[in-house]
């Protein structure tokens, strides 16, 4: 678990807004992670619509059995706000823990002790730490792995962050780990000669330890908080809610990739294997296809003589799983649409001989007009099915094969990211499709399949990004 401290001497920062969101953010990426409020004030609940009158325990409880023995497990006081976000809330009685372990010693390494129990359960762990340097805060500071300080880009906050930074390093030289500190420019009005000469200022003074990613001021993050909503639920398409998801993965993509386990290793050579039995496998479908054309160009009497009997073909083509297979396996393709389909010709039937046992079916037609016999009719409906994504005109199609799945979405360069305002609707077979008009361009887009962030595995036209990740590309022609 990835401990985040958010912390700053100064008020009026922005230090509650920063931790909910940015919570919230990693949350939506996918990250199990708990927000936890060391400040009495109780802000974060207040801003995530936890009512204090029915909090039972809080954060106080589980931090004072620490010291006074019979210890209380987070998940005990956790409020689950959001899938993959939890809250360990705080109330006004918070304010006396200082007190009672004022003769403690150790009493600022209870927080790390507590979270330390919590390692396999979270990703991150986002601390919000009170405005002034007391016990509560140098328990986050001693817990933390990475040490947030935002700072508005207003007048006095220089010297707030210069004392900060000194309370920090103090702190570390006591503990056995000192967390990296990074900066963040928060409410950050572009239109003001003020804040841009701040900002820059910042970045001249702390260079490689400002954050890239600068959160904006944007009204709809205090709106969100006065409706008990972090802002990627109550504007998922705001300006706002685009700079916490840029911090966010800004965060994720210093943080060491995932590493492969052997089950998954083991998944993907039997991919392999299948992709080459399949390759055969089509190898002969389109043979034998061959052959039955030819035999229908020739007449009744030569198609008999050349179609080879059921049992000469692969069990591939007959096994109707098998068939499943490779249409699930059909490498998806982005071509225009093909052209106007000709009129149909009526179907061919072949007269069977007196001495072949067998039925011959009537034929059904292609696209080109020519026929397909019978037998493989089933198979040439299977290989129309095309999975990833195609263009239609001016409309891309998007298609996915996830019959397990309770919801797909799509998210890319066409939404800004946002997977929500772009659900994928479910077909009758199990598959999922989304249609979208776009202009003419690249795109970049990802897979968010029951709240998992992955490539588009049908399209192989895939480039990685900045965290380690793959996007699926797709471009639209005119």
């Amino acid at each position: 678990m990835h401990t985040i401290t958010i912390a700053n001497q100064k008020g009026g920062c922005g230090k509650t807004t920063v931790a909910i969101n940015l919570a919230a953010s990693l949350a939506r990426e996918c990250r199990r992670t708990v927000l936890v409020d060391l400040d009495p004030q109780g802000h974060c609940a207040l801003g995530m619509a936890v009512p204090e009158e029915q909090i039972d325990l809080s954060i106080y409880d589980c931090l004072l059995r620490q010291v006074e023995g019979e210890p209380i497990e987070l998940t005990r006081v956790t409020w689950q706000i959001a899938p993959n976000l939890d809250l360990a809330p705080s109330r006004s009685n918070l304010s006396a823990l200082e007190p009672r372990l004022s003769n403690v010693e150790g009493a600022d390494q209870v927080l790390s002790r507590l979270l330390e129990a919590q390692a396999g359960r979270y990703d991150y762990c986002v601390v919000d730490c009170p405005p002034h340097l007391g016990l509560l805060m140098r328990n986050g500071l001693r817990a933390a792995d990475e040490v947030v300080i935002p700072v508005d880009t207003g007048f006095f906050s220089l010297h707030g962050l210069t004392k900060q930074l000194v309370s920090i390093e103090q702190i570390g030289e006591r503990g056995r780990k000192r967390p990296a500190v990074r900066v963040l420019a928060n409410q950050y009005d572009v239109r003001t000669k003020l804040a841009r000469e701040i900002l820059a200022e910042l970045r001249n003074r702390y260079k490689g330890v400002v954050y890239d990613t600068i959160v904006n001021f944007n009204t709809k993050l205090k709106e969100g908080a006065s409706f008990g909503q972090p802002i990627t639920e109550f504007a998922p398409t705001s300006m706002g809610a685009r700079d916490f998801q840029k911090l966010a993965r800004e965060i994720m993509s210093g943080q060491p990739v995932s590493v492969p386990t052997a089950e998954i290793l083991q998944h993907v050579e039997r991919l392999a294997a299948d992709a080459e039995r399949l390759l055969a496998t089509t190898t002969s479908l389109v043979d034998h296809q061959r052959q039955v054309e030819s035999a229908v160009d020739s007449g009744p009497s030569a198609g008999l003589d050349t179609e080879p009997p059921m049992s000469a073909l692969p069990p591939s083509v007959v096994s109707s799983s098998r068939i499943d297979r490779l249409a699930a396996a059909t490498p998806s393709r982005f071509a225009p649409s093909p052209a106007p389909i000709p009129p149909l010709k009526t179907a061919e039937f072949v007269a069977p001989r007196s001495d072949d046992p067998r039925t011959v079916r009537p034929t059904s037609s292609k696209r080109d007009g020519t026929m397909i016999a019978g037998p493989d009719r089933r198979i040439a409906d299977k290989i129309e099915v095309i999975y990833g994504v195609r263009q239609e005109g001016e409309v891309a199609v998007f298609r996915a094969h996830n019959p397990d799945a309770l919801e797909v979405q799509l998210a890319g360069d066409f939404n800004d990211w946002m997977p929500h305002s772009t659900p994928m609707r479910r077909l009758s077979n199990g598959d999922f499709e989304a249609r979208i008009r776009l202009n003419q361009g690249r795109y970049r887009y990802r897979l968010v399949v029951d709240g998992r962030w992955s490539h588009d595995p049908r399209n192989p036209a895939a480039e990685p990004d900045e965290y380690g990740q793959l996007n699926s590309i797709v471009e639209v022609a005119r």
